[in-house]
């Protein structure tokens, strides 16, 4: 190119128009071509997979048990199983720790309710 010759500035979107139009019918543009679109687009996509199973545990206050519980009752079990055909099961599970050995008046009564009330696991233990 000659030096002196004055420069022309050409925005790339004009020249790729003007190259477009003067392309001849049927002829690719020059550089990378695009992907094709996928001949086989996916169906919708899956419905997702419902949830079937729920589980929790919540600490309880234990001057506060039955309150707590109610509550717990009230805004998730109530919940639950309000679902026709749901199979809701709830257990209450108990820790109690004391240094120097509970009494054995508490020991007699806690067995003997535990008892009554169908505990199917309850029990004193040394450690």
């Amino acid at each position: 190119a000659d030096a002196g010759a004055p420069g022309l500035l050409v925005k790339p979107e004009a020249a790729r128009a003007q190259l477009d139009k003067e392309r001849p019918p049927g002829t690719e543009p020059p550089g990378p071509k695009p992907p094709d679109p996928d001949p086989n687009p996916d169906p919708d996509p899956p419905p997702p997979r419902p949830l079937k199973r729920f589980h929790g545990a919540v600490p309880l206050d234990a001057l506060r048990a039955g309150r707590d519980a109610g509550r717990v009752a009230e805004e998730v079990i109530a919940h639950l199983a309000g679902v026709d055909g749901a199979k809701v099961n709830v257990t209450l599970e108990i820790e109690a720790e004391f240094p120097d050995g509970f009494p054995d008046a508490v020991r007699r009564a806690v067995t003997e309710n535990g008892r009554t009330l169908n505990f199917t696991d309850h029990g004193f233990e040394h450690e």
